[in-house]
């Protein structure tokens, strides 16, 4: 990331979208005051491979559903690529099991395209910064849709999940529901009485107990776990 002038980090963006309108307003909302740079646009997902090669972005704004290749399968690939690239994805419903798959392909979040123009450049930065942007409305989402889903394939995920959860300590697995309902080291922190160090430190021990790469990952196996 580079700095601006008070010497905040600023973000580096590529924004991915098939509606030319909503990638013009994004990138107005992104190009405000709170210093996010959009550095690259693409028009689908099968430009984000190249628009990331190109520009090696902080953050990948990108859309979950466009005409040629969506942005699971984008998402994929470019983890697959570059394991290090932050992608947060951006969609118009709150209940897309395409959002879901993306979050377990790795994608640090989701933003909905309502979302309050304040909100949206809180959730880059978050992303941008290693965090997750995952609010309770989210937590709540995917507590509804792995309940919904498929029973025989969401059975055999639950059993994993738990047997997963079996590796943590007790405190481990307070620290990782709360990561599940959405809240952030400092909210972590005061809910559960621990300095904020020692709850980065949990969350560290977390990640490679379970061998996951970020926050969100975690609620979807607590989720998993306790369907």
């Amino acid at each position: 990331m580079a700095d601006d002038v008070n010497g905040a980090a600023v973000p580096r963006v590529v924004l991915v979208d098939d509606d030319p309108l909503v990638r013009a307003g994004l990138r107005m909302l992104l190009g405000g005051p709170d210093g996010v740079e959009v550095v690259g646009e693409g028009d689908d997902g099968d430009r984000v491979v190249e628009l990331v090669a190109r520009h090696r972005p902080d953050v990948v704004l990108m859309d979950v559903r466009m005409s040629r290749v969506d942005g699971l399968t984008a998402t994929r690939e470019v983890l697959r690529r570059w394991p290090e690239t932050k992608i947060l994805v951006l969609t118009t419903f709150d209940a897309d099991e395409l959002v879901l798959e993306a979050l377990r392909a790795g994608a640090r979040g989701f933003v909905l395209k309502d979302t309050p123009p304040q909100r949206l450049v809180a959730a880059v930065h978050e992303v941008a910064s290693g965090d997750h942007a995952l609010s309770p409305s989210v937590a709540s989402l995917l507590v509804r849709e792995v309940a919904g889903g498929a029973r025989a394939a969401s059975d055999d995920r639950g059993a994993r999940a738990r047997a997963s959860l079996d590796l943590l300590t007790e405190r481990e697995v307070e620290v990782a529901r709360a990561v599940a309902r959405g809240g952030s080291n400092a909210e972590i922190s005061r809910e559960l009485y621990l300095g904020i160090p020692t709850v980065k430190a949990h969350v560290s021990s977390i990640l490679a107990k379970l061998d996951l790469t970020n926050r969100v990952q975690v609620a979807l196996v607590v989720h998993d776990a306790e369907r």
